[in-house]
């Protein structure tokens, strides 16, 4: 019996010189970490859309906290979480506009024909490889649906073949607007309700050819906003939102119809 006390003590021995090593050099090099990290971070959303600049939640968390970076950056989480955010580090709460996706076409399947069936993979981005998409219009919106599908709150549909938003889901995370290949999509602030729901830049005499709903680059909307807000360049209208007070004269005058207040582009 004494032939395995010896070993037996001086493997426990080892074992327990190693314990106390071990416990002593967890605590000599113990990175120690900021609990208002995860507490930032539980009030942020989890969507991981990355429009904050970050690639995730945790890290702007971890920025917020190491960095003081803003605390309005994100945009699903829209005011509510930079309030709650601007609370627990002490500092003043950061305002901050909530976001929506618009899109910048109006071309569906009653107003844009198209050059070819596309019989590839389903898909905008694959589409779009193929002579600029099946489309008349090469800046138009190919309808497979790319946003609708990275769209975390399923607030991006595809009705008669054109992307559709609906802002009483929309979160303006911006996952819809990288998803599109032609960069149709953008995020404005809710604040602002008149939009161009065009993209093309051709002439309006080549509008015309391939779609019924695409701005005709005629200037009226330039002519008759009383506050210098909206210019036609390229031959297409585009909105200063800074100058923009929503008023609804472009809307009026356009004979395409293309620039619409917001009630009319989210159906």
């Amino acid at each position: 019996m004494s032939t395995y006390i010896m070993p037996m003590l001086v493997f426990g021995a080892i074992g327990l010189a190693a314990g106390i090593l071990l416990t002593v050099c967890s605590k000599i090099f113990e990175v120690k970490t900021d609990e208002r990290i995860e507490a930032v971070n539980e009030i942020l959303p989890q969507v991981n859309c990355g429009a904050c600049g970050f690639s995730g939640c945790a890290d702007y968390a971890k920025a917020i906290v190491q960095n003081g970076v803003p605390t309005n950056m994100c945009r699903p989480g829209g005011a509510e979480a930079a309030g709650k955010i601007s609370a627990l580090m002490g500092i003043s709460e950061m305002t901050m506009v909530p976001q929506v996706a618009v899109v910048k076409c109006s071309g569906n399947c009653h107003t844009a024909g198209d050059k070819f069936n596309f019989q590839g993979v389903q898909s905008c981005k694959a589409a779009n490889r193929f002579y600029n998409g099946s489309k008349g219009c090469v800046h138009g919106c190919l309808g497979f649906g790319d946003c609708a599908k990275v769209c975390p709150q399923g607030a991006i549909s595809i009705k008669d073949g054109l992307a559709r938003v609906d802002k009483s889901k929309c979160i303006g995370c911006g996952l819809c607007a990288k998803a599109c290949p032609d960069k149709l999509i953008v995020i404005r602030g809710v604040d602002k309700t008149v939009d161009v729901c065009c993209s093309s830049k051709d002439p309006g005499k080549i509008v015309r050819t391939v779609c019924k709903s695409g701005c005709l680059g005629c200037k009226m909307c330039e002519k008759k906003c009383p506050n210098g807000a909206i210019h036609v360049e390229d031959n297409l209208a585009v909105i200063d939102y800074e100058k923009c007070t929503s008023c609804g004269t472009c809307v009026t005058v356009c004979p395409a119809k293309v620039i619409r207040k917001c009630d009319e582009v989210y159906e």
